[in-house]
C-alpha cells in the first residue's frame, strides 16, 4: 500500500515540486496539500495520512505549533520537518514538538525519499549536517567535562536497546537483533525513558545525539 502524504508549505511553487515529485513514487500517494499550519490542522484530519512533511517558517500558526498540535490530534500521523533552517534550536523544538524527522529543503531527493519512507516505518531520520554539527558541540562539552547524566546507571543491554532506538529502528527491529520478544525491548524502553528522565522518543533521539551514540 502507498504512503499517503500531505505536503504542508506555503510557497506554492515549492510545494508544487515536492508533490510533483511524490507524486512520481510508485510507493507514494499526495493525499493532500496545505499552504499553512491552520489550514494543514483544518484538513489532515479527514485525509488521514501516514505521514505530514512539514515546513517551518509560515504565516499564522507556524510549523512547529502545527506538529505540536497534530501529534496530540492524530498521533499515529508521522511529521517530517522540511526546512531550510539547518539550526540545532529548530531541530530540538520540532523534537519536542513530536516530530519523527527533520531535514533541509537543500537535501539530495535520494535523502529526502529515504527519510518518508524511513519515519513511515517508524524510524527517526536527522539530516546528516545537523547531526555532525550536534555530534561537535557534545564533544566539546565532553572535553570541557561538561554534560554528566544518568547513562552510567543503565545496564548494558538498556544502552543496546537505546542505541538502537536511536538509530531509528522499530520495536519489532530490535526485538529481532537482539533476539528478545517485543514486550521486553518495550520494558527496557520505559526504563530508560525513566531512569534518563525522558517522556517521549524525540527526547531519547535528542538525547543519544548529544550523548554521541549514534552518527
Amino acid at each position: 500500500m502507498a504512503i499517503r502524504i500531505v505536503v504542508v508549505d506555503d510557497h506554492t511553487l515549492v510545494r508544487r515540486g515536492i508533490v510533483s515529485l511524490l507524486q512520481a513514487q510508485p510507493d507514494m500517494e499526495v493525499a493532500g496539500e496545505a499552504a499553512n499550519g491552520e489550514e494543514a490542522l483544518r484538513l489532515i484530519p479527514s485525509l488521514r495520512p501516514d505521514v505530514v512533511l512539514m515546513d517551518i517558517g509560515m504565516p499564522g500558526v507556524d510549523g512547529l505549533e502545527a506538529t505540536r498540535r497534530l501529534r496530540q490530534l492524530l498521533p499515529e500521523v508521522k511529521v517530517l520537518i522540511l526546512t531550510v533552517h539547518d539550526r540545532e534550536d529548530y531541530l530540538f523544538q520540532a523534537l519536542r514538538a513530536g516530530a519523527a524527522g527533520y531535514i533541509l529543503k537543500g537535501a539530495d531527493v535520494a535523502d529526502l525519499l529515504s527519510a518518508i519512507r524511513s519515519v513511515h516505518q517508524g524510524g527517526v531520520y536527522l539530516y546528516p549536517t545537523v547531526t555532525r554539527r550536534l555530534l561537535a558541540d557534545y564533544l566539546q562539552r565532553v572535553e570541557r567535562g561538561e554534560g554528566k547524566d544518568q547513562y552510567d546507571g543503565l545496564t548494558e543491554r538498556e544502552r543496546q536497546v537505546l542505541r538502537l532506538l536511536a538509530e531509528g529502528k522499530t520495536v519489532p527491529e530490535i526485538a529481532r537483533l537482539l533476539t528478545i520478544s517485543p514486550h521486553t525491548v518495550q520494558t527496557h524502553r520505559d526504563r530508560i525513558m525513566e531512569k534518563l528522565g525522558l517522556h517521549n522518543r524525540a527526547e531519547l533521539i535528542r538525547y543519544a545525539i548529544r550523548k554521541g551514540l549514534v552518527e
